[in-house]
């Protein structure tokens, strides 16, 4: 059944004066592809990748005291000789006035960085030209020090005419389930999530997803011989020979039945990537270490979608998430158990730490 949609913390009315656009314009193509842009100052949210990091304990914050403590590094544009910002926006992006958005007792944050864009082929350039002009002024040889300063002067000059880019990576904190779930197309992007939380909060004892059975061994099972029953097999996969140097096949339109597929996993490659569909509910690519991306809801999701009934932008983004999570809430511990479920072990080293 669809989700109550109760207005959340997090979530106010907009104003009379903000274009926000109904739900209608939220098409069946939005979800399909899983976009995350503005509407009328909303975003419109469909997680497009998974990264899974266990909090090895409980998270006693609520979604209030949270936004306060988010509220402590509220992101701020670049200064004017400032190289790089970070720090937390409101999830509905203008029509949210809180850093969380809390629903199916799941949180949600948005972190957005911002960096100066000062191409290095320009700086190296603008080097070398002062450079040659005080060796030939000067008849010496500029020393590495000097030159570091130089560049050093040259990246403050330029900075406060340079054009900047953003990136938003957002998240929730699924608290009862003991999970924080990162829409990062990498994992170094997922880690730099953390690690500013942590910083914002001084402390959050979290780890990457860690199970029993190594995914590499899982996911050449299924190619070699078969998925579970839930477990749709896709026409896209990548295969790695053993060591640093070997070599790599990848796949895409190709039955894994084939004779040449199969004649690879038997020479001894392993499946680093694979397309799965789960249930008819979602689809994805997943990896060795169990990072979810190109992440797809069904047609039967939309279905379900188009039958909660909402007044605006601002309410069709929470009764996605809502919907969203519900969904995750479900494969996220069957993926585990296909994958011989969690290595609690593996985490005892990081609580003791904490």
């Amino acid at each position: 059944m669809p989700p109550a949609l109760n207005r959340p913390f997090g979530l106010r009315r907009p104003s009379p004066f903000e274009p926000i656009v109904s739900a209608p314009l939220a098409s069946t193509h939005h979800i399909r592809h899983n976009l995350a842009f503005l509407v009328g100052g909303v975003w419109l949210m469909w997680f497009k990748n998974l990264c899974l990091f266990r909090l090895t304990a409980p998270f006693n914050l609520s979604a209030e005291d949270l936004h306060a403590r988010l509220l402590e590094r509220a992101f701020t544009p670049c200064a004017s000789t400032q190289l790089e910002s970070e720090g937390w926006v409101a999830p509905l992006g203008r029509a949210g006035e809180q850093l969380t958005h809390a629903a199916n007792g799941c949180i949600l944050m948005c972190a957005r960085r911002e960096e100066k864009i000062l191409p290095a082929a320009v700086v190296r350039e603008l080097v070398d030209e002062q450079v040659v002009e005080i060796e030939e002024q000067e008849a010496r040889r500029v020393r590495r020090g000097e030159r570091d300063r130089i560049r050093d002067e040259i990246v403050l000059d330029l900075l406060p005419r340079a054009l900047t880019r953003s990136r938003h990576t957002s998240a929730y904190l699924s608290v009862a389930d003991g999970w924080l779930v990162i829409d990062a197309g990498s994992l170094k992007a997922a880690e730099a999530f953390v690690a500013l939380l942590r910083q914002t909060l001084g402390s959050l004892p979290v780890v990457p997803c860690v199970t029993k059975t190594a995914p590499a061994a899982v996911l050449t099972s299924w190619l070699a011989d078969k998925a579970p029953a839930d477990i749709t097999l896709g026409e896209e996969y990548e295969l790695r020979e053993s060591g640093d140097d070997g070599a790599i096949v990848r796949c895409r339109r190709q039955d894994p039945e084939a004779d040449e597929v199969q004649s690879h996993l038997r020479s001894g490659k392993q499946v680093m990537k694979l397309a799965i569909a789960w249930s008819d509910r979602l689809s994805c690519v997943v990896d060795t270490g169990l990072h979810l991306r190109r992440l797809r809801f069904s047609d039967i999701v939309e279905e379900e979608r188009a039958g909660i009934e909402t007044d605006d932008a601002a309410g069709r983004f929470d009764a996605d998430f809502s919907l969203m999570t519900l969904e995750l809430a479900r494969f996220i511990p069957r993926l585990l158990e296909v994958f011989g479920g969690e290595d609690e072990q593996a985490y005892a080293p990081a609580e003791q730490a904490a």
